[in-house]
């Protein structure tokens, strides 16, 4: 029999909330979970050894493993925020932090899908990252922790998100497979898992859904079970490829991404996609409904309904995942 699944939240998927570390610890408690991934620097309270080992002892009491995150290591994407430093510095700070929160890894993206279309494409984003990730390779060797890169908002598809890894070294360097951000790279997230299994060490796990549009297709992020993704055939084939990574729920719900596929230009950004990838997402599109995107009740603060909203979605997943794990035995 499997081991069973390790289950927590992404502290994104509470992002309206505001809470910093210490108050997300106390919510994964109340939901009876093992694992908080911190993906942001922001979120602790204080960056000091000492503070962190703190909020280490009070997960340990509470029976909570801890996981270490930022968002950007290339210094070339739209996204990445100089002012901690440089790439190699905020890499640095992350092994830091993830040492003393007893992390097994730290959790970093390249960019988003707008990288895609810069100087040279993806693929000088990647070998941008890549030299991050060596210059910094001792020191996670050193600490014994995994840097593990995740496939983010579009930017990586399975396939190059392992060429990275593979150009900079599985020996130090592994995935974080997001489920959602799949589907945004143009890939059913059953597809992804079958390549990034074999080097998974941490997750974002959210569903999907995708209906066709005059001009391609919309995605829109659901809650665990209320979209696309076949989750008993998905748990099943993740516990035998990588079950000692942790389920880690990231809800990013209500939020709809467009995808204009049937435009020319669309294709400049993807040039080895092949006519198979614009069929499999058609047909997943044409199997879906328009599904509205969120707004607030009428009469409702835009911020409570947002946190409110927040709360339901992660525990829906929450509650989801463990009727799959059950199931599964």
């Amino acid at each position: 029999m499997q081991p069973p699944l390790h289950l927590g939240f992404d502290n994104y998927s509470l992002r309206s909330l505001g809470w910093k570390s210490s108050q997300l610890i106390e919510h994964a408690a109340t939901l009876k979970l093992d694992t908080v991934l911190f993906s942001d620097f922001n979120v602790y309270e204080s960056l000091a050894d000492d503070a962190l080992r703190d909020l280490k002892r009070r997960a340990d009491d509470l029976g909570i493993t801890l996981y270490a995150g930022m968002l950007s290591i290339c210094p070339a994407s739209v996204i990445f925020d100089p002012r901690r430093g440089t790439a190699e510095e905020q890499l640095r700070l992350c092994l830091r932090i993830a040492k003393a929160l007893g992390s097994p890894v730290a959790r970093c993206v390249l960019g988003k899908v707008d990288d895609r279309r810069g100087p040279g494409g993806i693929a000088a984003r990647i070998a941008e990252t890549v030299a991050v990730l060596r210059h910094v390779r001792s020191e996670a060797l050193d600490a014994g922790i995994k840097i593990a890169v995740e496939n983010h908002a579009g930017d990586m598809n399975s396939t190059e998100l392992l060429e990275l890894i593979d150009a900079a070294g599985r020996d130090f360097v592994g995935a974080t497979l997001d489920t959602g951000n799949a589907l945004w790279a143009l890939e059913e997230p059953l597809a992804a898992l079958e390549t990034l299994g074999p080097v998974t060490v941490c997750t974002g796990i959210r569903d999907s859904y995708l209906w066709e549009t005059p001009e391609g297709a919309t995605l829109q992020w659901t809650s665990v079970g209320t979209g696309l993704v076949d989750w008993p055939v998905f748990f099943r084939r993740f516990a035998e490829l990588c079950p000692q990574a942790p389920v880690i729920v990231e809800t990013i719900s209500g939020r709809p991404i467009f995808l204009p596929m049937l435009r020319d230009f669309f294709w400049d950004a993807y040039p080895r996609a092949t006519p198979q990838t614009l069929a499999q997402m058609l047909r997943l599109a044409r199997a879906g409904e328009p599904r509205e995107a969120f707004t607030p009740p009428p009469g409702k603060n835009e911020l409570r309904a947002e946190q409110d909203q927040q709360l339901a979605e992660l525990e829906r997943s929450v509650n989801h995942c463990r009727h799959v794990f059950g199931a599964m035995g």
